[in-house]
């Protein structure tokens, strides 16, 4: 299984349930920008108790690795939970929408983006995906999330909402590190950064 089959299997599932979701995180962020390696595909969102029992359906084992428990517990909890496919080590990372403002904003609004002959779905708006890589960055320092952020900004160019994104980025406290790479891409295009490992 590729990993686009993966995606597209969970979409159909979430869409044939009426599940509201979005496509966050890296694979959105390649939609947005350029490719890098990823084993996993991370989706939002908002999921029902009453569904699991389909979910564990559609991911059967033994090539499949879920655990139903674990799923409402996950649920109940609004935390993650995986769905593993065992034979690629391909995985799905289900986040559980949270009672927030930018939450619901984050699930509700997106772009259905089309790659004939491998996806069909609806991915988070690109503001909304740098705001969370944003805050991942925030979290735990990596600069896969800047790099992220970078390439969205410079192929998306004038699509990118830059007031949005400052705006909310003020509301999530991650408003330093957005200057900051706003910063250091003025840097790069000015042929002032002479720092070649990062943004």
């Amino acid at each position: 299984m590729k990993q686009y089959e993966l995606l597209q299997r969970a979409v159909d599932f979430l869409e044939r349930e009426g599940v509201p979701y979005r496509i966050v995180g890296a694979m959105a962020s390649m939609a947005y920008g350029e490719a890098r390696f990823t084993n996993d595909v991370d989706i939002l969102v908002d999921l029902k108790d009453s569904v699991v029992d389909a979910l564990d359906l559609e991911f059967p084992a033994p090539d499949f690795y879920l655990s139903a428990s674990t799923a409402r517990e996950a649920i109940r909890r609004r935390r993650p939970f995986h769905i593993i496919h065992v034979p690629s080590g391909l995985k799905l990372d289900i986040f559980q929408r949270r009672d927030t403002e930018f939450s619901l904003v984050d699930i509700t609004h997106g772009q259905r983006l089309k790659s004939e002959g491998r996806f069909d779905a609806w991915f988070a708006s690109p503001e909304n995906v740098i705001l969370m890589k944003l805050r991942y960055y925030q979290e735990g320092v990596s600069e896969k999330h800047l790099r992220d952020i970078a390439s969205m900004l410079l192929v998306q160019d004038t699509a990118i909402d830059r007031e949005y994104i400052a705006s909310w980025a003020q509301k999530l406290g991650v408003a330093q590190e957005w200057n900051m790479i706003l910063d250091r891409l003025a840097e790069r295009a000015n042929g002032t950064d002479d720092d070649s490992g990062r943004v």
